[in-house]
């Protein structure tokens, strides 16, 4: 068996981790911030004060009527799992979210494109999915399919953003790896689905428009291309360029030699 075949693979994990910080500085920021405030709700306060700061920034329907700048942006700073209990559904959904999405894959399109399009995709999946889902909540109502206890219902996360940059994140992969991936980002929100007539509940539906959201960014061609970093000429560059040597000055002949009256060209 071929050693540096075994070890490759750890080589490289061992030098992503160690570039992380200086790759994605801002993912390392976001997944900080994101661990504080969760053991801020969890443990810093009491319960009912965490179900009223949660409650606050839950991007239901009230809330979106009546504070929808600090319900979008307050509940992205949030995330809704378990980092204990590693026996539970929630437990996984954490892993995907927050560990996938947010720690690999944002980190990754930050690496890609930068630190601007990197919030850009991921606030925007989640502004614009949680969006499209009150609107499917709001036509769910008219027609009975929801419960309208759903109008103030706790919602909020990072799983949104999350699933938009799994989506994107297709062009990371293999070639032979981007469909059964594609199959996978799909399929995980359908785990715990209840159907309420002929839609899925809220949350899952979230998730299949913030999914949509990403793979639609998949054909726009800005997202095809690496960023380009510009550090002035490279090498490559300056080697291409004609090197001249500067022009000799003419010389007198020593004394006595005999010049040529004319230079034949073959």
């Amino acid at each position: 068996m071929n050693s540096p075949s075994l070890w490759a693979p750890l080589g490289r994990s061992f030098r992503a981790v160690r570039d992380y910080p200086r790759r994605s500085p801002l993912t390392l920021a976001y997944v900080c911030l994101l661990l504080v405030s969760h053991a801020w709700v969890g443990h810093g306060l009491s319960s009912d004060r965490a179900a009223d700061v949660l409650g606050h920034l839950s991007t239901n329907l009230d809330n979106l009527h009546d504070h929808p700048l600090s319900a979008l942006l307050g509940s992205v700073l949030f995330f809704d799992g378990t980092l204990t209990d590693v026996t539970s559904v929630e437990f996984g959904g954490t892993l995907i979210t927050l560990g996938l999405g947010v720690c690999c894959f944002l980190a990754w399109a930050e690496r890609r494109w930068g630190k601007r399009c990197a919030v850009a995709v991921f606030l925007g999946g989640h502004v614009v999915a949680t969006l499209l889902t009150a609107v499917v909540i709001t036509v769910a109502l008219r027609h009975g399919w929801y419960p309208a206890a759903l109008r103030h219902a706790l919602d909020y996360g990072v799983s949104y953003g999350a699933q938009t940059v799994l989506a994107l994140g297709t062009l990371a992969l293999p070639r032979r790896g981007r469909l059964p991936w594609a199959a996978f980002v799909l399929a995980w929100p359908l785990g715990g689905v209840e159907w309420n007539g002929p839609l899925p509940d809220f949350i899952t539906t979230g998730h299949l428009v913030a999914a949509a959201l990403g793979f639609g960014l998949l054909g726009v061609p800005a997202f095809r291309r690496q960023r380009v970093r510009a550090t002035g000429p490279s090498p490559a560059a300056s080697d291409s360029e004609p090197h001249r040597e500067p022009a000799a000055e003419p010389t007198s002949p020593p004394a006595g030699t005999k010049t040529p009256s004319s230079v034949s060209e073959y």
